[in-house]
């Protein structure tokens, strides 16, 4: 989120997402960027807001339904935008989501 919102135009930012700095400048990227960094802002504040204020009883579902959400993110991602989005954040709310399982 941070990256997404206020780094966009950093060499960490380029090479995190694979876009050039002559794209990064324009106002249209920026924008886009922002908003994405947004969306994965309120996906992380979800997650937390179902962990930690949720009741107990509601926790396990809300966790499905937000990590769920990341990884249909990232198959329209990788379908749409750069493969490597998959591996960079299919792989990890993936390996989450069995983790959850097998824990539950």
């Amino acid at each position: 989120m941070v990256l997404e919102l206020f780094l966009t135009q950093t060499k960490l930012a380029r090479q995190a997402f694979a876009l050039s700095k002559k794209y990064l400048v324009q106002k249209e990227a920026q924008v886009s960027m922002a908003n994405q960094g947004l969306y994965n802002g309120f996906i992380g504040v979800g997650i937390l807001m179902v962990q930690f204020v949720f009741p107990a009883n509601a926790r396990l579902m809300g966790l499905y339904l937000f990590i769920g959400f990341v990884v249909v993110a990232a198959i329209f991602g990788a379908l749409t935008a750069n493969k490597k989005i998959i591996v960079t954040q299919g792989l990890p709310a993936f390996l989450a989501l069995v983790a959850l399982w097998l824990t539950n």
